[in-house]
């Protein structure tokens, strides 16, 4: 099984949502199951809204049950701010950590800690809700300074769209929902899910 876990030191900046549509796109590779750890049940909530995701989504009460599915990736969404003894085995215990965050000061500080926090563990940067991509240049400006301080980050980031919003309240995956937009978005999470296939392979 291929662990990949989503976290960070600040709500808000799309973890939730990047942990849905990730999970999504591993279910075309193999049975993906995710695990929530959010104690707002976010996944989890978002899962029974609708008539069913392509992957199955458990608390983490549950998630020794993950070995017993034979699932061949996990997603786990985990609680904003963990400690940073928790931070440390989640990374421990994954073979890509996710850091979500959006193009500014306020949700970039809270993600510089969180990778201090970190030390050697192997983990990737995604900046995420980037207001009119892909024109947004102080995304564009901040992803080369993470680049030149050699803090890994994914090349593609993840537009602000409120078909996110609409996925969620709908229990779908953007993908489904029927607006060019919403397959924009759709596009970006499977170009992020490309290149953690590149480092899994790394």
């Amino acid at each position: 099984m291929q662990i990949i876990t989503i976290t960070g030191y600040k709500g808000g900046v799309g973890k939730s949502t990047t942990a849905i549509h990730l999970a999504a796109f591993f279910s075309k590779y193999g049975t993906t199951i995710l695990i929530d750890g959010d104690k707002n049940r976010t996944s989890l909530n978002w899962s029974k809204r609708g008539t069913g995701l392509p992957f199955e989504v458990i608390d983490e009460r549950n998630a020794l049950r993950a070995g017993k599915l034979g699932a061949e990736f996990a997603i786990i969404d985990t609680p904003a701010r963990p400690d940073s003894d928790d931070l440390k085995e989640l990374a421990k215990g994954c073979d890509l950590l996710i850091l979500p965050t959006a193009p500014d000061i306020v949700s970039l500080e809270p993600a510089l800690l969180t990778i201090n926090d970190l030390g050697a563990a192997r983990y990737k940067t995604l900046l995420t809700m980037v207001h009119n991509y892909p024109a947004n240049k102080e995304a564009t400006i901040l992803q080369k300074e993470l680049e030149e301080e050699q803090i890994p980050v994914f090349k593609q980031m993840i537009r602000r769209t409120l078909t996110f919003a609409t996925a969620a309240r709908e229990g779908k995956i953007v993908r489904d929902i029927k607006k060019e937009v919403a397959q924009g978005a759709w596009g970006d999470y499977i170009a992020v899910g490309e290149e953690i296939r590149q480092s899994l392979k790394e």
